[in-house]
């Protein structure tokens, strides 16, 4: 899969060392799609449409969801990103398919996700459409 943003840069792979271990620092198998995308690409930001995102680097993304306290105002959500606003884009763990949910990180809470994607190729292709 090729990932382009809009205006803005994509990071070079990741160390593979460091997304071989990703899913047991996390404690949950990540979407394969997600790992592939690390492959490709740590993280990096721009555009993709109208809307603006930060792909955390796999260096930052336990750290960031420790730090947001994501475990505790909304449990079973994994962040991996950010609209460099007040929203952060993260998987739905508890669900089987794993979608790309939208949260809010004022008033962070599992009942505000709203689910925008079925996997990273989908998000960039559901931003691409959306006019903000």
């Amino acid at each position: 899969m090729q990932y382009h943003l809009t205006e803005g840069q994509l990071n070079s792979p990741a160390a593979a060392s460091a997304v071989d271990g990703l899913s047991a620092r996390v404690g949950v198998a990540l979407p394969e799609g997600y790992i592939e995308f690390f492959k490709a690409h740590d993280g990096g930001e721009g555009f993709i449409g109208d809307n603006y995102i930060i792909f955390w680097r796999v260096e930052e993304v336990v750290d960031f969801n420790r730090e947001y306290e994501v475990e505790i105002y909304a449990p079973g959500i994994f962040l991996f990103a950010s609209n460099g606003g007040g929203e952060g884009y993260g998987f739905d763990t508890l669900d089987v398919a794993m979608p790309v949910v939208r949260v809010p990180f004022i008033g962070m809470d599992r009942q505000h996700a709203i689910s925008v994607a079925r996997d990273i190729p989908d998000l960039f292709a559901h931003l691409a459409e959306q006019d903000d």
